[in-house]
């Protein structure tokens, strides 16, 4: 996926650059936004729309020198996201890989809740555990009555609470990836926070592992954010997680576990998904899944129970059209607790009832 660019002045063997990319876009119908339904075009759901240089130079001895700069837009008017001057948000870094000892690598990357649970760790093809990479899209991942969770600068306060579809990276962080060594892959990560006079104020450290074997995989992971808006830096957003998947001839099982905990308030939400991919034919595949979000007393017991298939036809190994549905049921303690699926924005985004129904149809494609 991707095409070949050639470095001048330099030996085509050693070095080259891919240019590649993903593309989005389809009509969603929503039963509750605010008390009303919404019918609107959408884009970057399904798949992120991105853009991306990835590169990489043979040194010699196993060692080669490696670099990714992606960006993220919207399809509908080109603008970057998350919003002006954020060329290569998504993804900006550079380092060594060595065939023996992993790689290590420095800048804006992601961290291992993305890497392990998601994509299972980067030498698996298979992806991870979380039901969105293989057919629910961003819909599929965790947001729900929780935005007294108090994320900061997150849009809703809880979008991508678990951080496992990887909406927030680390800047300024240094990255270990290891070797594959017989299945067991594992990685740590640390996020400078800049803070004068204290290493840890405003920092970040995530961990990961991965481990495969046939059809048969798992992975965990642990990643605390602190924040400068939290107590001086010294509190944040923790998480961990784990997974599992498992292929029955063309159906591929998997199950995710995850915790996130807001050390300042100790509010906490305990997630956890059971869902399925069943390959129906070569170009039909269909996916579903069900997970139930839980918080604690500190956010007023709400739960939230969702339900995500999607049924995909693919074209070719680019491009696909698929039809997607998502439905949510709210409950808790609270006096207005909505139901509110994730990629759902704006101040009235979130059902004013108990229940949100969400339907798409779109078409995908990459290069």
């Amino acid at each position: 996926m991707g095409g070949m660019l050639l470095l001048p002045g330099v030996p085509c063997a050693a070095a080259q650059v891919t240019l590649y990319g993903y593309l989005d876009t389809g009509i969603t119908y929503v039963s509750n936004q605010g008390g009303h339904s919404n019918t609107f075009m959408d884009t970057g759901n399904f798949v992120p729309n991105l853009v991306g240089f990835r590169g990489s130079e043979d040194l010699g001895a196993g060692t080669s020198a490696i670099f990714t700069l992606e960006n993220q837009f919207d399809l509908a008017n080109g603008n970057t996201v998350p919003g002006a001057r954020s060329l290569f948000s998504r993804q900006a870094w550079v380092g060594l890989s060595n065939n023996d000892w992993g790689r290590l690598t420095f800048g804006n990357q992601y961290d291992f809740m993305f890497d392990s649970l998601l994509f299972g760790g980067f030498h698996d093809a298979n992806g991870g555990f979380d039901g969105a990479l293989p057919y629910g899209g961003f819909y599929n991942f965790r947001q729900g009555p929780f935005s007294a969770l108090g994320i900061p600068n997150n849009p809703t306060g809880s979008a991508d609470f678990d951080r496992v579809a990887g909406s927030a990276r680390v800047p300024g962080s240094v990255k270990y990836q290891s070797a594959n060594f017989a299945g067991l892959t594992f990685g740590a990560l640390y996020g400078f926070g800049g803070v004068a006079g204290s290493l840890s104020a405003g920092n970040t450290v995530s961990l990961g592992a991965n481990y495969s074997s046939g059809q048969f995989a798992a992975g965990a992971a642990y990643t605390d954010v602190r924040y400068p808006q939290m107590s001086n830096g010294q509190d944040g957003i923790r998480n961990f997680g784990a997974g599992m998947r498992y292929s029955f001839g063309p159906v591929m099982a998997s199950v995710l576990y995850t915790h996130t905990e807001n050390t300042q308030t100790q509010a906490r939400i305990h997630v956890g998904q059971l869902g399925a991919n069943w390959s129906l034919a070569p170009a039909w595949t269909l996916g579903g899944n069900v997970q139930y979000m839980k918080g604690n007393a500190i956010l007023q017991s709400n739960n939230a129970v969702q339900l995500t298939s999607t049924l995909i036809y693919r074209f070719s190994k680019r491009t696909a059209v698929y039809a997607e549905g998502v439905y949510q049921r709210a409950s808790g303690n609270g006096p207005a607790t909505g139901a509110w699926i994730n990629g759902l924005f704006g101040p009235s985004a979130a059902s004013s009832g108990r229940t949100q129904v969400l339907g798409r149809m779109g078409i995908t494609s990459a290069f």
